[in-house]
Order: structure tokens, then sequence, then C-alpha cells
């Protein structure tokens, strides 16, 4: 099995305030999908209220983030699937239900874990 992450930045969900109730409906459908389907890890959503922090070795916590990355928010689902195939359609259905398209990433292999 590989893990998989979906996810989409906040600035993409352009939606008619019409169209939000039937997407969470539909999003939270996916989910139940993937849930009954074996496949689902975690998913949420970035809290964007809350200020991201950078914690060093020592512990010193400084509110700041690595200015070569960009904005980390929006939200996103982590599955676990067999093949990318499934992955990518998985990825589909939540574009379907999110109505907005979805990244899809797959996460390397550690051996030692």
């Amino acid at each position: 099995m590989t893990f998989y992450l979906i996810s989409f930045p906040s600035a993409a969900m352009q939606l008619d305030a019409s169209e939000f109730a039937a997407a969470e409906r539909d999003s939270h459908a996916v989910i139940a999908e993937m849930k009954l389907a074996g496949v689902y890890r975690f998913g949420g959503g970035i809290d964007e209220d809350v200020a991201a922090v950078q914690v060093a070795a020592d512990g010193t916590v400084t509110q700041q983030t690595y200015s070569q990355s960009r904005e980390l928010n929006g939200g996103m689902t982590i599955i676990d699937v067999d093949t990318r195939e499934e992955a990518l359609e998985w990825a589909r259905k939540t574009t379907v239900g999110c109505r907005t398209v979805q990244e899809l990433r797959q996460f390397m292999d550690d051996p030692a874990i």
C-alpha cells in the first residue's frame, strides 16, 4: 500500500454561496465512501486563523515559515491504496465532491518504518 495526499489550496475553492452546502455534503459523502473502502487515513482543513510557527531543535519557537515554501492552507486527505490509478480515482471523486480541482502527491516509502 502507498500513501497519497489529495489536497487543494483555499484560493482554489471558488464557489458561489449557494454551492457550499452541496459541496460540503458531497465531499463528506466521498470521505464516508473512502472509510467504507478502508483507504481513508486522515483528512481535514488547515486552520488559517492559527499562525504557522517554526520549532528549532533547542525548542525555540518563531512565528515564521520557510521563505522558499509556498503557503500551506486549504484542505487535505491522506489515503492508502495499492495503485496510483486508485489514488487518481479517489482524487477525481474528491474533485467532484468538493467542486474544486485536487492535487495528488505520493509519499515516499520509508523502509525503516
